[in-house]
């Protein structure tokens, strides 16, 4: 054997073998140049405060595939144990979020869902509602409010804008115990003014 065959041997040997599986997150349009879609998706950045298109093909592709998880299961008979047991499942989980209404516990009311409940359920869009720290929190605002960690879900600090709050997790949505807001110390900005001042 060669001394370059060994060495790449020993190389490939200490390689770590990554098991961590990748799925799609988003599925990206079949017509690119469609208008009605690429006005509705300019019309939900803008309204919901998003950063591309690919956070509206993200919530599309979640949405297609519970619509098509709650289509099969309604083709099943209502005794079948898989459609009570998934289906079940399925409606505890839209209602744990905020989609559904305690009387609307039935498959039909998932294929009734809309991608603006979805956008209406964000953290970023609640705290723009909420108004944390003023009545005037612009939709953007609250974007740059969770990324730059101001934002906490109970004692978690959260700083994902597209973060789904759970209706049990909406009351304790508060400022985070690090943020400036809360403790009223000088921020970044502040810090260097002030340094500026001091020369």
């Amino acid at each position: 054997r060669s001394v370059h065959g060994i060495s790449q041997q020993t190389s490939l040997a200490g390689m770590a073998k990554s098991y961590r599986h990748s799925s799609k997150t988003f599925k990206t349009p079949k017509r690119p140049f469609e208008k009605e879609r690429l006005m509705s998706e300019l019309s939900h950045i803008g309204m919901y405060g998003l950063r591309c298109k690919k956070e509206v093909w993200r919530v599309q592709y979640t949405f297609a595939k519970l619509r098509k998880a709650a289509r099969e299961l309604l083709t099943l008979d209502g005794t079948d144990p898989r459609r009570i047991f998934e289906g079940d499942a399925l409606i505890r989980r839209m209602v744990r979020l905020g989609l559904l209404k305690e009387n609307e516990k039935k498959l039909d009311y998932v294929l009734g869902l809309t991608i603006n409940q979805f956008f209406e359920r964000r953290l970023q869009t609640i705290v723009a509602k909420k108004g944390i720290i003023g009545s005037k929190t612009s939709i953007h605002h609250a974007r740059v409010l969770c990324r730059q960690k101001h934002i906490a879900v109970g004692k978690q600090m959260v700083n994902i804008p597209s973060f789904m709050v759970r209706v049990s997790s909406e009351p304790h949505i508060q400022l985070s115990q690090n943020s400036v807001f809360r403790s009223g110390k000088p921020g970044r900005t502040k810090k260097l003014r002030n340094k500026g001042k001091g020369e």
